[in-house]
Parts: C-alpha cells; structure tokens; sequence
C-alpha cells in the first residue's frame, strides 16, 4: 500500500542518524568482516520510504555508512529522520544541517513520540506510528514543500494495520554494510515492565503482519543482498503465541525452499520456555538466538519491576530448556536497581558464570518517558538531568558505587579466558542441538565461500597476530580448526571480539554505561 501524491512530485531525502557508539552496534567486529559499516537496516525509514507515493523519487543515507552530502541536500525538497534517544544530538544535527539548504525537515520514530519537546527546530513532528498522521504529512509536502512558519505536529489517531504496510525499501539499502538483517513481524507487547516503554508508545495488544507479508520480505532481504542473520525486531516475539504458531510452519517452508542461507534471531520473554510447541518450530525454521529480558536473577527485583513471568519457570531451567533446543540465549541486564544491594555484583558474576550466557548487555536503569518507572521515579523526585552522569536516576545505593560496579561487572564477565570458555560451553552443549541444515547450493555459492574465507583471515591476522589476547584465542580457535569447527570459529570470534574490546571501554570508564544514555561521548552538533 502506498499514499497517495495528489498529481505532484516531491523528492524526499531520508537520513537515519548515526549511533553514540554502545555495546550492541558491535562496530569493534567490523573490521573482521568483509565491509560491514553498520548494525542493523533501520525498519522505520525503509518503511516510509516505500510507503510514499509511487512517483516521488526518494533517497536513502544512513550516517552509520556514510553521511548526507551537500548534493544530497541539494537534490532534496524534504528531508525525513527517525531514530531513538540515543541518537538525539545527530538527528538535531540532520536537522541543522537541512535547515542550512532552507528544507523542510520532518522528523518521526519512537524518541520524538514519547518526548516531543526534545526535537523544537524541526518543522513537522510526526508523532506516533505510520497512520493518519502520515497521510497528512504527505499532503502538505504535495500543497508546499517550503518551511512552514512555526512547527507542526501531526498525531496518529489511526494507525495503518500492519497487514497494509508495504514491504520496507530494502533496495534503497546497502544491505552488505550491515552485520545483521532486520525484519519486523508484530508491534506491542502484553507485559507492562516498569522500565519499558514499548506499551506506552505501542501498546499492549500485538498486532501483526501475515505470513505471506513476512516471508515476502524475507524473499526481499535475500534479493537486496542480506546475508548472515536476519533479527525479528519484534517487541516480543511470541507477544502473541498463536501468532507465533502460525507463522513458523512457513518459516520452515521458506528455509526449506531457499537452502537454509539466513539464520534467525529474536527478542522473547523468558517464559518461552513454557511453550516446546514454539521452541520446537523456531528450531526448525532455524532460530539460533533468542533474546530474553532476564534483566536480574533477583526474584524480589523481578517482582518489584513487574517482571513476574521471568519467574513462570526457574531462571536457570529456562535458560537450559531453550538451549536444549539448539537456541544460545541472550539476556539484558539491568544494575542500579532499587533491590540492589552492595553484593549485587558478586551474585550477577556468579549468574552468569552458572547460566553460561556467552552475551549479556549490562546497562544501567535509565528512566524513559512513556514509562511506570519515569512516573514512580518523578513522584519520588528521583529523576535528575545531567548529560554528564551515566543515568538520569538517583539511585538507592551511591552512585559511585553502582558505576564501580557496572564497570568492574564488564571487566570480568568480558575476560578473553572468561568469555571464550562460555562460547566453548555453547559450541558443546548448545550448537549441536541446531538442526542439522542440508547441504543446499544456496549455501555453497563462490560468494558465501569467499567471504567465510575473508572473514577467518581478518580474525587470523587482527586477533591472533595483532591482537593482545593471542594466547586466549590461539586456544579457541585451534580447538575448532581441529575439529572442523570454521563456522562455529568465525560465529562466536565476531561477536566475542566486540564484546572484549567494548568492555575494556567500559571498565575504563570510557563507554556509556546505558544504551538509552544520554551523555555525550562524542561531539556533536546540536540544533539552532
């Protein structure tokens, strides 16, 4: 589906900001690959890109690749951005930098939904998702595409259902600069955790794409040049079970058909581990990772933050469960918590030494609008804005303290030694459980070839020739060579260097200790 251009034409610029560099761009594997620039294709923009009018001609930048030219300005009669509150000071910089060819900019995505007031030099706001508001938009642009005299905002009353959305503009991405493919099968989540703002801004009730939509993009993805993984980015994969039900059968099919080429990974709450029926479907549609919010093994935390299904199954059964289906778990965690206690970081230590979760992304609680916790932390006069400080809550135990902690948790679950053992934990206990995909001629292609064999020389030579954690590596590694274990070797060395290099960072005190932090690490330059 797409707008309409009531009989005018309108060149549209789109620029995704870059990131604030954070432990899940994993920008420190780039260079082992074979040109990756960027993490993840961002769904929003290549959504409103398709979904403009068939003849307006519309250009794709994404900054984490390149940036927006002054040609591209030049060719412009609007420019659109979206992104997270993390990339606020870039998206205002977009935002300057269009204003100085005189462009209207327009600006959507979840930051400027739930906090309006951030973004005051852009000249449209569109709050909320693809809808009315979108149409609206569309429809000035086609009256006049100048600046308007003061800023507009435009709020989705009625979404498009998501069985109408266009498949994304996937050809307008450099798909082979990113590390992962993204695709999006549902919005909302049902739960109501106190530090999410997913149900504020999308709701609690999923709604859905069919599967015939995802496997079309799928097919897409493939066709524009995805290789590796693709990421369901979905608030909560299994948000509706039964939805989930459905579609893996045609995940499976659509494996099957095209060679078992792409790996899938999602986000899901614990309590997946519940349901053998879905856990069984995803190991056959080949599903390698699942991402739960295990966020702390504290059940008194859990139960203070809402998070009470995380307790539907022991923590550490469940995280067993969905390894014995071939799954490596992934887990967000969360200190500074009001529960925490001086031994919080002993007992995470110990918790992830136990559960053996090779990739853990340890933030500090910051407060987001759109939030209970933003709400309760108001009330209590808790919340504190300071772009110097590494969260915008006043935590119970001292500041300091939880910093020291944060960072001293980084150092040591990210040791070379400490790491490699729980990626040789996965490879013995986990990976074998995979199913085992036939040998497809998708999968033996020149191309895939030459690039594991860039790949394994990029992590011979910048690991374990110039790297300062050889002896760690060289064990590893000649363990898989020895066994046959290439994929394995190259799988776990992509994600485990990030991992070390970024945690070396953050126990010097130079990563942010929150991926939705807002202080600054780098410089930008903020709107006029």
């Amino acid at each position: 589906m797409r707008a309409e251009s009531a009989g005018v034409v309108r060149r549209i610029l789109c620029v995704f900001p870059r990131y604030t560099s954070s432990f899940g761009t994993f920008e420190y594997s780039y260079p082992l690959t074979d040109g990756v620039q960027a993490f993840m294709p961002p769904q929003g923009l290549l959504l409103i890109a398709a979904y403009m009018p068939e003849n307006w001609p519309v250009r794709f930048v994404d900054e984490n690749i390149r940036p927006a030219t002054a040609e591209d300005f030049e060719w412009a009669e609007a420019v659109f951005v979206s992104g997270m509150h993390i990339q606020r000071q870039q998206m205002n910089d977009i935002c300057r930098r269009a204003h100085a060819f005189n462009l209207a900019v327009a600006i959507g995505g979840p930051s400027v939904s739930a906090c309006p007031d951030y973004y005051p030099s852009f000249d449209y706001l569109h709050v909320g998702e693809l809808g009315d508001a979108t149409d609206e938009l569309i429809a000035l642009l086609a009256r006049d595409p100048s600046r308007p005299s003061r800023q507009v905002v435009l709020k989705t009353a009625n979404r498009l259902d998501m069985t109408c959305f266009p498949l994304p503009a996937y050809e307008l991405a450099e798909l082979k600069r990113y590390f992962l493919g993204s695709i999006q099968y549902s919005s909302g989540c049902p739960y109501q955790c106190e530090f999410c703002d997913i149900p504020g801004l999308y709701g609690r009730n999923p709604r859905l794409k069919t599967p015939q939509q995802i496997t079309a993009e799928l097919d897409k993805l493939l066709e524009c040049g995805i290789r590796g993984s693709v990421y369901f980015v979905d608030d909560n994969f299994i948000g509706n079970r039964k939805a989930a039900l459905d579609l893996l059968p045609h995940l499976v099919e659509w494996q099957k058909k095209t060679g078992f080429v792409l790996r899938f990974s999602c986000e899901a709450t614990l309590n997946i581990a519940k349901r053998p029926e879905i856990l069984a479907g995803m190991r056959e549609a080949f599903f390698s990772t699942i991402f739960c919010g295990i966020e702390t093994p504290d059940p008194v935390a859990l139960k203070a933050m809402h998070k009470d299904h995380n307790m539907m199954v022991p923590i550490m059964e469940g995280i067993q469960t969905i390894n014995s289906y071939g799954m490596e778990v992934v887990s967000g965690i969360i200190l500074g918590l009001d529960t925490d206690k001086p031994e919080t970081g002993a007992h995470l230590l110990e918790f992830i030494e136990a559960s053996q979760i090779p990739l853990l992304t340890i933030n500090l609680l910051q407060a987001l609008p759109k939030t209970p916790l933003w709400d309760r932390l108001m009330r209590e006069n808790r919340l504190i804005e300071d772009e110097g400080l590494e969260s915008n809550v006043v935590f119970r135990q001292p500041y300091k303290d939880v910093v020291d902690t944060w960072r001293k948790c980084m150092g040591v679950a990210y040791e070379p030694a400490k790491l490699l053992q729980r990626y040789e934990y996965q490879i013995r206990e986990t990976y074998p459980r995979q199913i085992e995909r036939p040998s497809s001629r998708q999968q033996l292609t020149w191309p895939n070839i030459k690039l594991g064999l860039v790949m394994l020389r990029n992590i011979f030579w910048k690991i374990g020739v110039l790297g300062d954690y050889k002896l760690e590596f060289w064990k590893f590694a000649l363990r898989r060579l020895a066994r046959g274990e290439i994929e394995y070797l190259i799988s776990s060395m992509m994600v485990a260097h990030h991992l070390i290099m970024f945690a070396r960072g953050a126990s010097g005190g130079r990563q942010n200790a929150s991926n939705y932090s807002m202080r600054l690490r780098e410089a930008s330059v903020p709107a006029e």
